[in-house]
């Protein structure tokens, strides 16, 4: 505790700047994910505060982040949609999903797995990065242009017809549930079809034009319309909040030109009683806790997003790991990973009690935090108490902010989270894969594939995908460079330097192989080769594995046959120099002492020498 408040006045002031810089950002995340400012800003003041608390990184900042909520949005529009578009019939089951990603990272903290997140390969990341840009920045257009498809009347009486099946489908589906046999009583389907009114059915094909202009396929269709339908009013407000957000960083830095763009156009809207359209409305007083999470909990509406959970659980323990190591490098200090990922995971859960959208550690808000003098987790949990203040004291206000500058400024945020660097980058990497008459990168395909798939397909398959194929590719790169370093020649080819002076007479019965590099899956087949290669003059044969660091599964069935069939022959198996992990493996399954007693296993060639002098047959 003391240390707690060692800095308190830099603490305060790191804190209270870096949740002015939070709050536009946590109430455009809230209105970009679905489920409303409000959701953005309770994520916002328990991810700050109960992840300062418990996690491992003094002068953290965490929140509502782009990547978290891309991911988000895809979770709450996919469960609206199998609920009739019903937000609060919908709610548990999401929120249920952010408390599983919560208690992940809380378990992935647990088990120590924090210090692994860093091997999540960077093609990977940057693809992903990127495709979050261009769909926060792709699906904001719209608002960005006053365009929303639902209260387009012609785009919405399109889905009329598909609207009445709908309904008739559901009445179909009362009655089958109620025992109601339609054949035999077509009177009550007609009379339930009555009560069915213009408004129902207008409802319903709202539902579904919102439906088909979701996401980034979504808006691209709708593109055309919202073009033949812009509000001037809404663009002005939009374009004015980007232009205030990149002018004013070139007058200061000081202060953030994202609180600047909100207050000033906000003002401009309210004070010149514009008819704008406002974000939707924050609810005042407490955030209330959703016991419905439990008392409303459904396995088979969460199943299919388990690993949608997981995928948000790891992503948000990537950004947060990584905003850890910037936050290093400034305060020459040193996180625990682990325990970031328990605070992480704390802080989510929590957010998720209380209908807040799931976030991580963010950079621009941890680097504010830490240039402004904050030090110590006290300023993280300052940060989340005045977010608080703010959401009781201002929130009737915060509710007349116009949604186009809250879609200006994540259109910026799209322009700023791609990873500009390794786009960069794509022309001067090896070209290491040829398609066709092409030649191209791995990393870049990689790349591609997982920015193409996440930005018109699915995010949390996209990244799957591209763990799946770079690790693959790895596996295919190091088995050839183990490959080309392990070939199995004669010794007079690739004789060691301790080997040069071996005796010429016993040559023709002494074979000598080396394996140099880790003997595995990729590399297997090299070393089948090995008992082809030897010649039927050799009665032994010398294995070196000094520099054979590691032995998997694969590479030791494989070695366990080629051994057996030697025997088989006859030939006498030396080991020299085995290595701690492989002489384990083979420990484990008898190789040793069974096939290769330990009488034959020799600590180095000098040793192997003496008794290749004594026992092999005699020619000097």
């Amino acid at each position: 505790m003391k240390n707690l408040f060692s800095n308190l006045k830099g603490d305060l002031f790191g804190g209270i700047t870096a949740g002015i810089v939070a709050l536009p950002l946590a109430l455009a995340f809230g209105v970009s994910s679905g489920l409303g400012p409000s959701a953005g800003l309770y994520g916002a003041i328990f991810i700050a505060f109960f992840a300062a608390l418990f996690g491992g990184t003094n002068t953290q900042i965490s929140g509502p982040t782009a990547p978290m909520t891309a991911v988000s949005m895809v979770v709450i529009a996919s469960i609206i949609a199998t609920n009739d578009g019903n937000i609060e019939k919908a709610l548990p089951a999401i929120l249920t999903v952010f408390l599983l990603a919560g208690l992940m990272q809380i378990a992935l903290g647990a088990m120590g797995l924090g210090k692994y997140i860093r091997y999540i390969p960077y093609p990977v990341v940057s693809g992903f990065m990127t495709a979050i840009g261009l769909i926060i920045l792709i699906t904001q257009i719209l608002p960005s242009l006053g365009y929303y498809p639902k209260e387009d009347n012609v785009y919405v009486n399109r889905f009329k017809p598909e609207a009445e099946e709908i309904i008739l489908e559901n009445i179909l589906k009362e009655e089958a549930g109620e025992g109601i046999l339609v054949l035999e009583d077509f009177k009550e389907t007609i009379k339930r079809a009555e009560t069915i009114t213009d408004a129902d059915i207008t409802r319903e094909s709202k539902t579904l034009a919102g439906k088909e202009a979701s996401g980034v396929i979504g808006a691209l269709k709708v593109l055309p319309n919202a073009l033949k339908n812009i509000n001037w009013l809404e663009l002005a407000l939009a374009m004015g909040t980007i232009i205030i957000i990149y002018g004013f960083k070139r007058i200061t830095t000081k202060i953030p030109s994202t609180l600047v763009a909100l207050v000033v156009m906000s003002a401009i809207a309210i004070l010149g009683r514009l008819e704008y359209r406002p974000i939707p409305k924050i609810p005042e007083g407490l955030p209330k806790f959703q016991g419905a999470i439990f008392t409303n909990f459904n396995l088979g509406s969460v199943t299919p997003y388990i690993f949608t959970a997981l995928t948000l659980s790891l992503l948000g323990a990537i950004d947060s790991l990584l905003t850890s190591v910037v936050a290093d490098n400034m305060t020459k200090t040193k996180h625990n990973p682990n325990k970031e990922l328990l605070g992480q995971g704390i802080g989510n859960s929590i957010a998720s009690l209380f209908g807040g959208i799931p976030g991580a550690g963010a950079t621009i808000r941890t680097v504010v935090n830490i240039n402004s003098g904050g030090k110590t987790k006290l300023s993280g949990m300052i940060a989340g108490v005045l977010l608080f203040i703010i959401l009781l004291a201002i929130a009737p206000l915060a509710s007349k902010i116009p949604a186009a500058v809250l879609a200006g400024i994540l259109i910026t945020v799209g322009i700023g989270v791609m990873d500009y660097k390794g786009l960069k980058a794509i022309p001067n990497l090896p070209k290491d894969i040829k398609l066709g008459p092409l030649k191209m990168s791995s990393e870049v395909i990689i790349m591609l594939i997982v920015l193409l798939l996440s930005t018109f397909w699915n995010l949390v398959y996209a990244v799957g995908i591209g763990l799946v194929i770079a690790s693959l590719t790895f596996m295919k790169k190091i088995g050839d460079i183990t490959a080309e370093r392990s070939d199995v020649k004669p010794l007079k080819e690739e004789a060691w330097s301790d080997e040069i002076d071996f005796p010429q007479n016993l040559k023709e019965e002494v074979f000598i192989k080396h394996i140099k590099g880790p003997l595995f899956f990729g590399s297997t087949s090299e070393i089948q080769q090995l008992a082809k290669q030897i010649p039927n003059t050799a009665s032994t044969v010398v294995i070196r594995m000094g520099r054979m660091q590691y032995l998997d599964q694969s590479g030791l069935y494989a070695l366990e046959d080629i051994l057996v069939d030697l025997k088989r022959e006859g030939k006498n198996i030396l080991f020299v120099n085995v290595l701690k992990q492989p002489k384990y493996m083979m420990e484990r399954i008898e190789i040793i002492p069974n096939l290769i007693p330990t009488k034959h296993i020799f600590d180095s060639f000098k040793n192997c020498m003496k008794w290749i002098k004594e026992n092999v047959k005699d020619i000097y």
